[in-house]
């Protein structure tokens, strides 16, 4: 499989999820995207996902580059929004009859997933509404695309790890594993943990019940691990700033760390972020 493909099938996969995300995060009512793969005048997109459409006219429709508002992610590579998609003269109007004619879509933002210097996806969000989508949630939308693109990359240098693992590293790693999970001190559990997902070993389950995360505690944590602050996140979630430190620290206590930063890392080791 060539790095091409594999980026794509990597991005693919945590599609669906992130467009969840996405809709819940920033508040738009419709989101869609899909992944990018070469073509004959540069990368093309194909929307394969969609969520708070009418139908699924947009469903397997193909993105060429310097096209619509996602053609012009795609050759740009920013990302980009129109406030009134039917009347901007900023994009082309291929795309009109199944944007504005049937899914009578009005402000609509795309942003370009990018992973190692190629756009390999393309997430949108859109309204039905003459008040544009708004500045944040722009950037909450975009806090969701960079972990996204974060997660992408380190999912294939992990790949790209196990791919040949030598003998004597693999044993030297199994012993690593042996020590996190006989170590008591959280702390050092999580240098640990981290020395050993560099070192390309496979996720060790934190100490304490990871399992019982609750899907808030998970979109905080997921937050967090972009570098929002409290009340970014708050925003995000359309929680108060009380209530997100609460959902934190109920994460924390379950992976049994001390910090945002611990909870992060032992969520990342256990496979559940």
């Amino acid at each position: 499989m060539d790095d091409d493909v594999a980026a794509r099938t990597v991005v693919d996969k945590l599609l669906p999820e992130r467009l969840g995300i996405l809709q819940r995060v920033s508040g738009v009512p419709v989101v869609f995207g899909g992944t990018t793969r070469p073509g004959s005048n540069g990368r093309e997109l194909v929307i394969t996902r969609v969520a708070g459409t009418f139908g699924d006219s947009l469903r397997d429709l193909a993105v060429h580059p310097g096209r619509g508002l996602g053609g012009t992610v795609l050759s740009r590579g920013v990302v980009c929004r129109v406030n009134d998609y039917a009347s901007t003269t900023t994009i082309t109007h291929e795309y009109d009859r199944i944007v504005v004619g049937y899914e009578r879509l009005t402000s609509i933002f795309a942003m370009p997933v990018v992973v190692r210097g190629a756009v390999h996806a393309v997430l949108y969000g859109a309204v039905r509404d003459t008040q544009p989508i708004g500045d944040r949630a722009v950037r909450n939308a975009g806090l969701i695309v960079a972990q996204m693109q974060r997660e992408a990359d380190d999912l294939l240098r992990a790949e790209e790890r196990r791919k040949v693992p030598p003998a004597p590293a693999r044993s030297a790693l199994d012993d690593l594993a042996a020590l996190i999970r006989g170590t008591t001190d959280p702390s050092l559990r999580e240098r640990l943990a981290r020395i050993h997902h560099d070192l390309g070993g496979r996720p060790e389950p934190a100490a304490g019940d990871t399992t019982l995360l609750a899907p808030r505690e998970l979109d905080a944590l997921r937050l967090v691990a972009v570098g929002a602050s409290n009340v970014e996140i708050a925003g995000a979630l359309g929680l108060s700033p009380e209530t997100v430190k609460a959902y934190l620290r109920t994460a924390m206590r379950k992976l049994n760390v001390r910090n945002r930063t611990g909870a992060v890392h032992a969520a990342r080791v256990a496979g559940i972020l």
